[in-house]
């Protein structure tokens, strides 16, 4: 079924991150109505499952793009059934369709997303969808695109500390081929806020604090400016 055929109210998966934006930006050029953004927060911590932000980042991100955030507080044990139940309620909500992902080549996020949308009757969308080879090229269209992002979470064993806070750039676009993984970080090698861009209706000021050690990543504390 082509949702496109039917009605194209759906929801999207939503970490507050490049690709997450980046889906956006291609959904509603393809001409989806994204009806809500939906990101996960484990109750065990109180901020995003995907990056660590803080939930208010999040709302200020649905806030400028004009979309309603919903926010599924999970835990870690439940997540796919705490996932499920609230979408069916979005669903109902909001005469959803689909729901979209972000994810760009592994299959095991694909195998997974496609699971959860037919538990709750809905077509699973992957606008981004490509070969890993073509990863390079995604990040420069996602710089030339005009969004701005900026990094907030690194894998300890592939980037050192001093990523975090850098911004998707030109620079950033070169200094990353020199590491031996992927450009667009599909495997959490590292991940980005984004604070601006064509589909925002205002920047969304920010200042960054200190920078955290966890088990396996860094992460960069980022405060929302009042």
């Amino acid at each position: 079924m082509d949702v496109r055929q039917v009605k194209s109210k759906i929801a999207l998966s939503w970490s507050g991150g490049k690709d997450s934006c980046f889906a956006l930006h291609e959904l509603t050029n393809q001409g989806f109505e994204v009806s809500c953004l939906v990101t996960t927060a484990p109750k065990e911590t109180g901020v995003t499952f995907a990056h660590g932000e803080r939930i208010e980042l999040i709302e200020a991100q649905g806030r400028s793009l004009g979309i309603p955030v919903h926010i599924i507080h999970c835990t870690f044990d439940t997540y796919t059934d705490d996932f499920r139940k609230e979408l069916t309620q979005l669903k109902d909500r909001y005469h959803l369709k689909g729901i979209a992902f972000g994810d760009l080549y592994l299959d095991g996020h694909r195998e997974w997303g496609e699971a959860l949308a037919k538990d709750t009757g809905l077509e699973a969308l992957y606008p981004l969808w490509m070969k890993q080879k073509d990863t390079l090229l995604e990040l420069s269209k996602f710089i030339d695109s005009g969004y701005r992002a900026i990094v907030i979470r690194v894998m300890r064993e592939k980037l050192s500390d001093e990523w975090l806070g850098k911004q998707l750039d030109g620079q950033f676009l070169e200094d990353i081929q020199k590491y031996d993984i992927c450009p667009m970080g599909e495997s959490g090698e590292y991940h980005t806020f984004v604070y601006d861009g064509p589909l925002f209706h205002e920047e969304i000021k920010i200042r960054v604090g200190n920078k955290l050690k966890e088990d396996l990543s860094n992460r960069l504390e980022v405060f929302l400016l009042e």
